[in-house]
């Protein structure tokens, strides 16, 4: 464990809560929201209703196991024991090294804004984008508490100029700019599941606190401030953010916009303000990317350190980080960002990106369904039984209704991706016994 003096604190937990929430996506997500009308606006409150259901869960789970890394691994094989905390474990490691992939790319679309030639020259994208896995992964190599301050420093960077926006984009709103209700010609309720599917992928990452508990001071207080707080401070600028855009941007500019808070910054404060805002989306993006390296590393540490994932991955350097842990999960990101420029491999790669999402649900559905359990088998009173009952299902048919919003195809394979870590479940089982 950590010594008290390499810990973070309740900032630098809340940042990395934050951090890894807002990513590049949401400087260009309202431009495909505009597409299905206002009607996205109730998209973003039903997903943040669920979002900060999962956060309250998080939360709870995270004052009942106390000083435990690996947030839903953790949780989950608590409830249901090593089996499905495998699952878990294993699902969210694949989607973390391939979202890292997806974020660098992200990274490289928020600086050619500033230099055009990436768009053209993929030697050039390419190195800058495994330039920059790399450099956090040797960040992330010298311990929690310096990829921690990385963390706070881009999380304010990044959050400026979309606070920016938000505060005096109020004084050229204007209602005639918002879009219709709905713009697509299908129903109400077939528009509104599709923009709370899209809007789903931007509150990935409200676990992230729960993740390296081991690695926070007063884990049982810090863990779940930082978890409510970060998913509350994301979701407010989210939806104002998509707000305020709605009401300055004419909707037929919103929709062909590949950088719309830019578009905004300009309008706002001219030329110099959009080239601030646009700088907001490359830092949003290095930080998410930091605090995901951090992340990639952890869960097959936890893992690791109950036998169920290789030893390799426990293997700490004098700085207490992961070292080999990090090594692998980057080479893993690195391989899955060369795919994707390579032209026939572009959808292919876009579609196991959407998979990350459906990562990330599966462990939500464990989290949900192991809460009540555990709450009851450990006779915690800090809330009725009913209240746990009632949350816990709440988080359960919320993670359901997401998975079945997602497309059969998605499921398919992203259930397949699953099965097959169950080979090397068993593989690491029949080690397990044969040393002991």
């Amino acid at each position: 464990m950590s010594s008290s003096n390499k810990k973070i604190g309740l900032i630098t937990a809340t940042s990395l809560v934050v951090g890894n929430m807002i990513g590049a996506g949401i400087f260009i997500l309202p431009a495909s929201l505009s597409t299905y009308g206002s009607i996205s606006l109730l998209g973003w409150v039903f997903t943040a209703s669920g979002a900060i259901i999962l956060a309250k869960i998080f939360s709870n789970l995270s004052k009942i196991i106390v000083n435990k890394s690996g947030g839903p691994y953790a949780y989950s094989k608590e409830g249901f024991g090593d089996f499905i905390g495998f699952l878990v474990a294993w699902g969210y490691w694949i989607s973390t090294w391939i979202s890292n992939a997806a974020i660098a790319i992200a990274i490289i679309g928020a600086l050619s804004f500033f230099f055009p030639i990436l768009e053209t020259n993929s030697f050039l994208a390419v190195s800058i984008g495994l330039s920059m896995i790399w450099f956090f992964t040797w960040i992330n190599s010298n311990g929690v508490r310096s990829s921690g301050k990385i963390q706070v420093i881009t999380t304010v960077l990044k959050i400026l100029p979309l606070v920016f926006v938000i505060i005096f984009g109020l004084f050229f709103f204007s209602l005639d700019n918002f879009p219709k209700f709905n713009l697509t010609g299908e129903t109400d309720f077939t528009t509104f599941s599709l923009v709370a599917a899209l809007t789903l992928y931007a509150f990935l990452g409200l676990e992230s606190a729960s993740i390296p508990a081991e690695n926070i001071k007063n884990p049982s207080k810090i863990v779940p401030k930082a978890t409510m707080l970060g998913t509350i401070i994301s979701t407010c600028i989210y939806i104002l953010g998509t707000v305020v855009l709605f009401g300055i941007l004419p909707t037929e500019t919103l929709q062909n916009s590949p950088a719309p808070f830019a578009e905004a910054g300009q309008v706002i404060g001219g030329k110099y303000a959009g080239y601030f805002v646009a700088m907001g989306a490359a830092i949003s993006g290095m930080g998410a990317l930091n605090g995901w390296i951090l992340i990639l590393a952890q869960i097959p540490m936890a893992a690791a350190k109950d036998n169920i994932f290789p030893k390799v991955f426990k293997k700490n350097n004098k700085k207490g980080a992961p070292i080999l842990g990090l090594i692998i999960g980057s080479l893993l990101s690195s391989v899955v960002m060369l795919m994707n420029f390579s032209d026939s491999l572009v959808t292919q790669f876009t579609f196991m990106v959407n998979l990350t999402v459906l990562a990330c649900l599966v462990p939500y559905l464990f989290v949900s369904a192991a809460y009540i359990i555990i709450v009851i088998q450990k006779n915690k009173e800090t809330s009725s039984i009913m209240k746990t009952v009632i949350l816990g299902l709440l988080g359960f048919l919320y993670s359901l209704w997401a998975i079945y919003g997602s497309t059969a195809e998605v499921v398919f394979y992203g259930f397949l991706l699953l099965l097959l870590g169950i080979p090397f479940y068993v593989l690491m089982q029949w080690n397990k016994s044969k040393t002991k």
